[in-house]
């Protein structure tokens, strides 16, 4: 990947005060989010916020409400009730399953989807976004002869083709061999240090949080039950500086879930 993340023992959430991104006003905040299929509530009165440059994990069992919160924020769907402090013009989505046009090659991609953002300099744009991922070489291949990895970093890609303040990322990682997916996470810390992009991203593998976010959201049966970094969730159980996984297992188990 391009401009790759400096080396930090543990990842952010490991780098106590000096890998977290300095506090202020949040980059995007969500309040009350409340979102209902038929009688089931998806979400009950869910709030969340991030600041500019933190890595905040969602977590939680499957059918959390951990999709539905981020089709929210990136305006995909509407919340039956709640705020949320940005429009989706001001947010990037990366979905699990990545849409792309496997017949067209990458810059074609990047080139359909700047014009559909409304950039007024597509071919710049389409530069840019080569650039940034470290895909280049790539930019006449055909995306259906892409690795995985380099399918998602198109992917990726194409929810920063409007540069977003915030970017959301949904299940990121899930079909990513491990060298994949450590070059896909060097880019987006890089995304973060560097740039103060804002990532909310939504994940199964405890080790994704642990290492890759300053903060870890936790939902299950669509509420919030923790908001707090790796380290405060290890607390929370009696366990500082323990087993992560196990931690999380454990805290699950103490609330039903």
């Amino acid at each position: 990947m391009a401009r790759p993340a400096p080396a930090r023992a543990g990842g952010p959430a490991r780098a106590e005060a000096a890998g977290r991104p300095e506090r202020g006003a949040p980059m995007l905040e969500a309040r009350d989010l409340t979102k209902r299929f038929g009688k089931r509530e998806a979400l009950r009165g869910v709030s969340v916020s991030a600041h500019r440059g933190e890595l905040v994990a969602v977590m939680g069992p499957n059918g959390a409400g951990k999709t539905t919160l981020l089709s929210i924020l990136a305006g995909i769907q509407r919340a039956d009730s709640g705020t949320v402090s940005r429009s989706s013009r001001e947010v990037g989505w990366v979905p699990q399953q990545p849409a792309l046009y496997g017949k067209l090659t990458v810059a074609e991609n990047l080139r359909l989807f700047a014009r559909l953002e409304g950039a007024p300099d597509v071919e710049g744009t389409v530069e840019r976004m080569l650039a940034q991922t470290g895909l280049e070489d790539r930019a006449r291949e055909r995306v259906v002869r892409l690795s995985g990895g380099n399918r998602q970093r198109v992917n990726v890609a194409i929810g920063l083709v409007g540069s977003p303040p915030v970017l959301l990322l949904d299940e990121p990682g899930a079909a990513l061999d491990p060298r994949q997916r450590e070059r896909l996470w060097e880019f987006v810390e890089a995304l973060a240090e560097e740039e103060g992009t804002t990532v909310l991203y939504s994940t199964h593998d405890v080790g994704e949080a642990e290492h890759h976010a300053h903060q870890v959201v936790v939902l299950a049966d669509g509420e919030r039950i923790f908001s707090g970094s790796p380290a405060e969730l290890e607390g929370a159980v009696g366990d500082p500086g323990g087993d992560f996984e196990a931690a999380f297992v454990a805290f699950l188990r103490e609330r039903g879930h």
